[in-house]
């Protein structure tokens, strides 16, 4: 994957204070977390009030279509989360999970190749965004 294949990313200046100090917790190196390292040091910081309402921040619910050459493509509505967060549900999608990063900072009809587990890679099309908090005025969630 070269950065000419990937979309512009916003982030909320509030999220990436929250990634990067869970990034510096004890334990979170044990994690590949180099892509999602990589996606916060090329994205355009904006405050929370500031970001359009099409754009996947944390604890955003998005429906998401997932093309995978061996599982086939299917369209799943998934809530980014913080791991604390992650309930083993198949709604949550942690940020440290490789489809969670890859979702941070996309915008509705944004689409990425993304690595996924045992080797292969997958495509990820943003359909829509249900719910998102800075949207909702929930700027300090």
């Amino acid at each position: 994957m070269t950065a000419d294949h990937r979309p512009p990313l916003l982030l909320s200046r509030l999220d990436v204070e929250r990634i990067e100090a869970l990034l510096e917790k004890p334990g979170s190196n044990s994690l590949n977390t180099s892509a999602l390292q990589d996606e916060l040091v090329r994205a355009e910081i904006l405050a929370p009030a500031d970001m359009p309402a099409d754009v996947i921040t944390m604890n955003s619910t998005a429906k998401v279509r997932l093309e995978d050459a061996v599982l086939g493509n299917h369209d799943h509505e998934l809530t980014l989360v913080y791991p604390r967060d992650a309930d083993g549900s198949a709604d949550k999608v942690s940020i440290l999970a490789p489809v969670g990063s890859a979702l941070l900072g996309l915008r509705v009809g944004d689409a990425i190749d993304w690595p996924m587990p045992g080797g292969r890679n997958a495509r990820l099309h943003v359909l829509a965004i249900r719910y998102q908090p800075e949207a909702a005025g929930e700027l300090h969630r």
